[in-house]
């Protein structure tokens, strides 16, 4: 694999970690002490999610930049 597939792939796992945790917080049916550490491991996945696609964007961001080093931004039409 290459390593973009692996970053995705990575991201996608941290993605579908942080819903399990937020799942299992919805239904309250944990003790306490547990609750705080699920929370905190929610937080830690949310900010490794965030922190990932803040890398993409900046080499979206550097893709985009034009010949003279001016970013030009447009909005994004799928397809």
């Amino acid at each position: 694999m290459t390593k973009k597939n692996d970053t995705q792939e990575t991201f996608e796992t941290s993605l579908s970690q942080l819903e399990k945790v937020v799942s299992h917080l919805e239904k309250g049916e944990l003790p306490l002490e547990d609750q705080l550490k699920a929370f905190e491991k929610g937080i830690a996945l949310s900010r490794e999610c965030h922190r990932k696609l803040e890398d993409v964007e900046k080499r979206v961001e550097k893709l985009m930049e034009s010949s003279s080093g001016e970013l030009k931004t447009a909005p994004f039409e799928p397809e």
